[in-house]
């Protein structure tokens, strides 16, 4: 793999020797990790999916390269049949797409066995969301009577009021920030550059930090942090993670928090009052519509809940 000294590029993949499977594997390994710079462990889990696979090929003496439809979903069921969840299933199917996908387009294959199989239906994990109460709860969990208190305030009112990612959140500069216009720049994912309003409530917070508190953390040293620490730095996710789950637990929320929980709940919210799902994925800066529909679930079982609630009887 590439970072074990085996490279190969397109021109010399077909003119190496294509029958060994580990071979194959490494050298569709190497590719994604050039193109996508794939952790290690998704690079194992890739690894170890494609092995089982090419195994149970082998035990039936196919060749990897021969594969049909019927041959992957045998692999499938015969693991099904062994007790293997649906997740697991649907993440397999999601490797051999890709190794097979690689083999089309590197013309090693003509056809894709997994171009017809349909994803094995998972119950995707709802994320956790805060009811509006419980957001103005934490929103008002800070002693705003000190400097750092008046500045956790404000970056929490910024969170909920833009449903930024907290790295971004945390990584805001001052040159980012135009309260004139009412809004914040953020350059997200893949260098994806995004404008986000800021409501009333978060700018009027902001320019009170800006006016006494941010200066007082200071004191005399200087940074473009828009929400630097007392010693004058950039805060960590890990920093700011304590921070939510110390005010999640003055607010009395005892629902399990992640870093995420407080841009799940503008979401949700934004979409339980009649938002476009396309207005919050811009505002969320997701490049697929389909990590935005998420919110959508989790604002239909909220409706459902309060529904029931009102309705006991349907």
């Amino acid at each position: 793999m590439a970072h074990n000294g085996l490279l190969t590029t397109s021109a010399e993949a077909r003119t190496l020797p294509t029958r060994d499977p580990k071979l194959l594997i490494d050298r569709f390994l190497d590719a994604i990790w050039m193109e996508r710079g794939l952790s290690e462990n998704t690079l194992g889990a890739y690894r170890a999916d494609l092995l089982a696979l090419a195994q149970r090929l082998e035990e039936r003496g196919i060749d990897l390269l021969r594969a049909t439809r019927a041959d992957v979903m045998e692999y499938i069921s015969w693991r099904v049949q062994n007790g293997a969840k649906p997740r697991s299933t649907a993440r397999q199917l999601s490797s051999f797409r890709r190794f097979y996908r690689y083999l089309l387009r590197e013309g090693l294959i003509s056809e894709d066995p997994t171009a017809q199989i349909a994803m094995p239906k998972i119950g995707r994990a709802l994320p956790q969301s805060l009811t509006e109460e419980e957001v103005e709860a934490l929103l008002a969990a800070p002693d705003v009577s000190e400097p750092l208190g008046h500045r956790d305030r404000a970056m929490l009112e910024v969170l909920y009021a833009t449903g930024v990612r907290v790295s971004e959140l945390i990584n805001l500069r001052m040159s980012q920030l135009n309260l004139n216009q009412g809004v914040i720049r953020i350059v997200g994912k893949g260098d994806r550059e995004r404008l986000i309003p800021l409501g009333d409530e978060a700018q009027e917070w902001l320019r009170e930090y800006l006016a006494g508190p941010r200066s007082e953390i200071l004191l005399e040293r200087q940074t473009d942090y828009l929400f630097p620490t007392r010693r004058g730095d950039r805060m960590t996710r890990q920093a700011f993670w304590h921070i939510i789950k110390r005010y999640a637990k003055k607010a009395g929320i005892n629902k399990k928090l992640s870093p995420h929980t407080v841009r799940h709940a503008f979401a949700t919210h934004l979409l339980n009052n009649g938002a476009d799902l396309r207005v919050v994925q811009l505002l969320l800066g997701h490049s697929d519509v389909s990590t935005t529909q998420i919110y959508t679930h989790v604002a239909r079982e909220r409706m459902k809940e309060l529904h029931s609630r009102h309705h006991p009887r349907g």
